[in-house]
């Protein structure tokens, strides 16, 4: 069973702007894998890298996640190590899921990750998605 990370997405205020951020980064550098830059490296690197995902906290709820397909390992112009999460380009909605705020990043046990959204979930507005989460009608 896959292990997955959670993370908050920093600076980003819905799933939209993360898509747009996304694309961007991908029209700058086409080609090149999409990569989070974090300091600690997974001790659990297998369990994450059979099929676990990162799952992305957005304004205090998981909302989004997307598949990780490498670890990348190097040391920056600081001279300090640091771990590339590499991404896939897909962003895959989840139901939404309230989640406090923290400092790094969080295993995430497969049976505690969040479902992801039916195309009709996830063709809905993000503000009703959240405003119906809120009322735990979904």
């Amino acid at each position: 069973m896959p292990l997955h990370l959670l993370k908050l997405c920093v600076g980003i205020e819905s799933v939209d702007e993360l898509r747009r951020w996304t694309l961007l980064r991908a029209q700058k550098s086409p080609g090149a894998v999409h990569a989070h830059v974090t300091r600690m490296r997974p001790s659990r690197d297998k369990e994450v890298l059979d099929g676990g995902s990162l799952y992305w906290v957005i304004k205090g709820q998981i909302s989004v996640r997307q598949k990780l397909i490498g670890l990348e390992d190097f040391v920056d112009s600081a001279g300090v190590r640091r771990c590339a999460l590499q991404l896939d380009d897909e962003i895959v909605a989840v139901a939404p899921r309230p989640c406090r705020a923290f400092q790094g990043w969080r295993y995430l046990k497969a049976e505690d990750a969040p479902p992801d959204l039916t195309s009709a979930g996830a063709d809905m507005p993000e503000a009703l998605r959240r405003e119906l989460s809120a009322l735990g009608l979904l």
